[in-house]
């Protein structure tokens, strides 16, 4: 079996993923694509992603390819996550994740209005609510939740969550349904209220997206395609990276994988599978330092990190398995950032990487401080180091 150590595995990372800075990409929409969707659950994710993979590119770009070219579309796909993908990825993503999603989510909405509520017939009910609220959208254009509610009496259905509980509050039925309806590929996230960090968005029909809607794409056609998107990105990794990225079953990642020509590495005592067409070597950058945002799509790309992680997962991750802002360099996670109240990024090293690789650490703080210019923005999961450095 061929081999390919983690120091293929990291050149790759580095020129693939536009973090050192010979490779960077030229504009937002190749910096999505460089690692197949910008993670999106924290909104300034998406931006400082973008920012740590290209040059001169400030936030009003990134707001121009989200919603004004609209080359980029905000949608949950897989493990329910939150991304930005490129418009012409949305159909795959559709396809291969987000219909199975949308009828989760109407399921698990659907026991909670049976237990909460006195709607009588709750899949009837739950599909006039989808009615009232696009259709109350499409004759606004673009709104927000409250303003589709005040359009539609349904959406303010109130029902009890935990019904029973101390803790629980009525809540109306709106969110659920523009959850459900975006799921469906009808709706979507467009421009928030509030700065680029914000995470109070209003709604547009997916039209002014995709004029035509999502395109259908057969599902088996859809997944192929995004395990060969990932791989071109993040392989060579284990089928079970895949299987976490992807949040499928192991029946789907294995027909997945039959449809492409794939082959088998060593990747240090490990399988890892590779596009057949890529198995040659890729030159090694010049050493680069990076500062990625938390839930950054690199390191939460794969599952298994220690190649590129060491032993700083538990000053760098959560408890729940979301990377807080990290230091890299030369394809290592050697610190952790944070932004200070006062608009200052700190730095801490974890790893002695010598006076060159410092100078280069600074010169990224340097111009991560300068792309939030006067935004602040805190992690939406915190992270032991992270918290350390704004104590």
């Amino acid at each position: 079996m061929r081999s390919m150590s983690d120091a293929e595995r990291r050149a790759r990372l580095g020129v693939r993923h536009r973090l050192s800075p010979a490779t960077r990409a030229g504009d937002v929409l190749d910096a999505a694509r460089a690692v197949v969707v910008l993670h999106a659950t924290d909104p300034a994710t998406v931006f400082l992603a973008v920012a740590a993979r290209t040059a001169g590119v400030g936030p009003a770009a990134v707001e121009r390819a989200l919603y004004d070219d609209r080359t980029l579309l905000r949608m949950l796909a897989m493990r329910r996550t939150m991304f930005v993908a490129p418009t012409e990825l949305v159909p795959v993503l559709q396809a291969s994740t987000a219909n199975a999603l949308a009828v989760k989510q109407r399921a698990t909405y659907g026991r909670m209005i049976e237990r909460g509520s006195d709607v009588a017939d709750v899949p009837a009910f739950f599909a006039e609510a989808e009615r009232a609220a696009h259709k109350a959208l499409l004759e606004r254009g673009e709104a927000t939740g409250a303003q589709l509610s005040a359009d539609a009496p349904i959406l303010r259905t109130q029902v009890d969550p935990a019904p029973g509980k101390s803790y629980s509050r009525p809540t109306s039925v709106t969110t659920w349904v523009l959850v459900t309806l975006g799921c469906e590929g009808r709706i979507v996230r467009g421009r928030p209220n509030g700065t680029w960090a914000s995470s109070q968005y209003r709604w547009s029909p997916v039209e002014a997206w995709l004029p035509g809607g999502v395109a259908d794409v057969p599902p088996a056609e859809a997944r192929a395609e995004l395990v060969r998107r990932w791989l071109r990105a993040f392989g060579p990794a284990p089928a079970a990276d895949l299987k976490w990225w992807t949040g499928w079953n192991a029946g789907d990642v294995k027909k997945a994988l039959a449809l492409l020509d794939v082959t088998e590495v060593d990747i240090g005592g490990g399988t890892g599978i590779v596009l057949s067409d890529d198995l040659e070597p890729t030159p090694p950058p010049e050493p680069w330092a990076a500062l990625l945002p938390a839930l950054d799509p690199t390191p939460m790309g794969w599952r298994e990190r220690g190649w590129f992680l060491g032993g700083h997962g538990p000053r760098l991750f959560d408890r729940n398995g979301n990377i807080g802002p990290s230091v890299w360099w030369d394809g290592r996670i050697v610190g952790g950032w944070a932004q200070r109240a006062d608009g200052e990024i700190a730095v801490r090293l974890l790893d002695d990487v010598g006076a060159d690789a410092g100078a280069a650490i600074d010169a990224e703080a340097a111009r991560t401080a300068a792309f939030y210019g006067g935004v602040r923005a805190v992690p939406r999961f915190r992270t032991p180091l992270e918290r350390e450095l704004t104590s």
